[in-house]
């Protein structure tokens, strides 16, 4: 017999498993909380009891993904040795994420659009946008041996922006081409160029 955590946690794998699905289908806005909980075979206070609301639940599903996929990049750059590498694993990891199924980026350009036309999301979006750019700051200055210039904004920003026109047309924007934007935004923000 399962135990009351483990039944929680069950619960909880279930609400975001139904949300990712729900929100990859018809948008956040699309997603009614009876629909997830629904889909999810729990009832719409399981859903308020765990996340609090909707807004809770896309932010843990995001954030969940995200932590995933960062650990995949800290290994990948741990290992890598030159600017173009570390790109690479960047921009390799955002277009083809490792978690998901292939959902996450969908979901954040879609959270991206919720949150410019609702303040708590555009909130929450910002902070954690910032912590993001702070991190990405610091890894530059690592790899180019360069000061405190604040790329993440610009990195991050074309990071995203060419996985949206890469998904769009794949052909338009290369991996090559990618990497090779990427290191001009570094290049140009840090003189560096390795």
């Amino acid at each position: 017999m399962a135990t009351q955590g483990e039944r929680r946690a069950e619960t909880r794998q279930r609400l975001l498993d139904a949300a990712a699905e729900l929100f990859a289908a018809r948008g956040i806005e699309g997603s009614s909380v009876d629909a997830i909980a629904e889909r999810a075979e729990r009832t719409s206070g399981a859903l308020y009891d765990h996340f609090g609301g909707k807004d809770g639940l896309l932010f843990a599903l995001l954030e969940g993904w995200v932590d995933d996929v960062a650990v995949v990049i800290g290994a990948e750059l741990a290992t890598a040795t030159t600017l173009d590498e570390r790109l690479a694993a960047l921009w390799r990891n955002v277009t083809d994420p490792p978690t998901g199924d292939g959902r996450w980026i969908a979901l954040e350009h879609e959270l991206w659009s919720y949150a410019a036309r609702h303040d708590a999301a555009r909130d929450h979006l910002a902070q954690r946008y910032r912590t993001m750019w702070a991190g990405v700051d610091g890894a530059v200055a690592e790899w180019t041996g360069g000061g405190p210039e604040a790329v993440g904004p610009a990195l991050i920003g074309l990071l995203l922006g060419l996985e949206m026109m890469h998904r769009v047309d794949p052909g338009a924007v290369t991996d090559e081409m990618a990497i090779a934007a990427l290191r001009g935004v570094v290049s140009m923000t840090t003189g560096a160029d390795r």
